[in-house]
């Protein structure tokens, strides 16, 4: 899943895949906006079928955070 994540982000913001690890920062090290995430679960949304509420789109910090929350809830 974490690689999954990598790929739509690299592809949402135009970096490079292997620059992203699990530790990185979804807003300080992407500098990743409101719009941006929601782009960004809206494409993990129609990959995966994981709708991730807008309750828990806050507790997701890093790219990690956001691949355990596709596998806990697939």
């Amino acid at each position: 899943m974490l690689e999954l994540v990598k790929e739509i982000l690299s592809k949402q913001l135009r970096i490079n895949a292997d620059d992203i690890t699990a530790e990185t920062s979804i807003r300080e090290d992407l500098g990743v906006d409101s719009l941006d995430v929601v782009e960004m679960l809206m494409s993990i949304e129609e990959e995966t079928g994981v709708v991730v509420p807008d309750d828990a789109i806050m507790n997701l910090k890093t790219v990690g955070d956001v691949a355990k929350y596709i596998e806990d809830n697939k």
